[in-house]
């Protein structure tokens, strides 16, 4: 009989003896810039192919558009179970150097962090899941099962080249996956909002500025009305599924208990959020504008769809008797989870508590990612991952380095966990 409890301690010791080649390696990814735009994604793949080629790991390529390129690599057997281990390459761009205390792409530990871009989100998650890869390949540990690692290039601006595309071509399928996107310490996302971004345009008719309001008709004040009624959204009572209550609730504990400073954001969970990202219209001060187009992103909790949001918003919008038009664009997605007593779930919750001896439970997330294209194709999914969530995407990003070497043990603990566990 296999003693799973002593394989999993053995490579939790081994992470912790081979910790400072964790950090090394989530540094050296780094110091490669990988920012998406413009998402040319070939000299990290390269770095990433090569260490892997180390420990005599074959890595299979897909460039799903120009020099964005898919990793896909696979130990065990083709019997038993298929785990999924995902992580995207690219991060959003540095902005503007000069705010930054650090050289976003020094990949330097300073003081128990490991600091620059992409540190949180989610170079340190990428490097623990390849270093867990690679030392259950070092140690020929045995798997009743396959595990694959699956690395794209393009999450950050929507991710039409990443998941979507590999899961589209049947070059990745599982019955389980971890995306190593960041996470609070305890509480691995399995859940998540969904995504709908629109750009209204308000057409009206130009004409001189010193006759308005009298003459013409301008697009600007009626793209004013028509947001204050895009605002009311957030009014909506939606009435949460039954089947969801439950993870609602403990989320909004989470929020309550252990991201206190996040506890005034509860409502977001049950709420379709509103943010009037952008507004461009008219020409010049002195011509009544035409044209005023505004794009939005709303999220939506379970219980309501991007369907029956339009027609709210038409009908709404139509009250107000002004030309318009709604083209939605970017993230769509519907609200989605994975039950907390999915194996996948519980592998890694399990062994989060298993690492920490704390007790770890599953959560929604308020925004979108990957994980939504898992499960429109019935891979049950969830994330975690090493992150200082405040400075996901801002100015000097970082994460604690015993924040990484923490995941890369449940990341190699979970995997035994889900592939001997029937």
């Amino acid at each position: 009989m296999t003693d799973i409890t002593a394989i999993k301690q053995r490579l939790i010791d081994e992470v912790e003896a081979r910790k400072e080649e964790l950090i090394e390696l989530c540094s050296s990814l780094i110091k490669i810039p990988s920012e998406n735009p413009p998402g040319d994604s070939t000299e990290i793949s390269e770095f990433i192919a090569n260490y892997l080629s180390q420990y005599g790991l074959d890595t299979v390529w897909h460039e799903s558009s120009d020099k964005m390129y898919n990793l896909i690599s696979s130990i065990g057997g083709e019997e038993g179970k298929h785990l999924i281990y995902c992580g995207h390459t690219d991060v959003v761009p540095a902005g503007d150097l000069s705010k930054w205390d650090f050289d976003p792409f020094s990949g330097e530990v300073k003081d128990g962090w490991l600091l620059g871009r992409g540190a949180s989100d989610m170079k340190a998650g990428l490097g623990g899941i390849i270093f867990a890869f690679a030392l259950l390949k070092q140690l020929d540990v045995e798997l009743p099962g396959k595990l694959t690692l699956a690395i794209v290039p393009d999450e950050e601006t929507g991710g039409e080249f990443g998941v979507p595309w590999l899961l589209e071509k049947g070059l990745i399928k599982g019955d389980g996956a971890l995306i190593a996107e960041p996470s609070s310490r305890l509480n691995p996302t399995i859940g998540q909002k969904g995504s709908y971004w629109f750009e209204l345009e308000v057409f009206g008719e130009p004409g001189h500025g010193s006759l308005s309001p009298l003459a013409g008709n301008n697009a600007i004040t009626d793209a004013i009305a028509a947001i204050e009624k895009i605002r009311t959204l957030w009014d909506l009572k939606i009435t949460i599924p039954e089947e969801v209550q439950g993870l609602i609730e403990v989320s909004k504990k989470y929020m309550r208990e252990i991201e206190k400073e996040r506890e005034k954001f509860q409502p977001v969970l049950e709420r379709i959020t509103v943010n009037i990202g952008t507004i461009q219209g008219g020409t010049k001060s002195n011509v009544i504008p035409e044209s005023c187009k505004v794009q939005v992103d709303c999220r939506l909790p379970f219980g309501v769809t991007r369907d029956e949001v339009t027609a709210y918003l038409k009908k709404n919008l139509d009250e107000l008797g002004i030309r318009y038009e709604i083209r939605p664009f970017g993230f769509r997605s519907h609200a989605n989870y994975t039950p907390a007593d999915d194996p996948v779930c519980k592998a890694i919750v399990d062994n989060i508590s298993f690492v920490t001896e704390e007790e770890a439970y599953g959560v929604m997330q308020w925004a979108s990612s990957d994980a939504r294209h898992f499960r429109d194709y019935n891979i049950p999914v969830l994330q975690y991952g090493p992150a200082y969530l405040p400075t996901i995407h801002g100015y000097n990003e970082r994460v604690q380095v015993e924040d990484i070497v923490r995941c890369a043990k449940v990341y190699v603990a979970a995997v035994i966990d889900f592939l001997y566990q029937k």
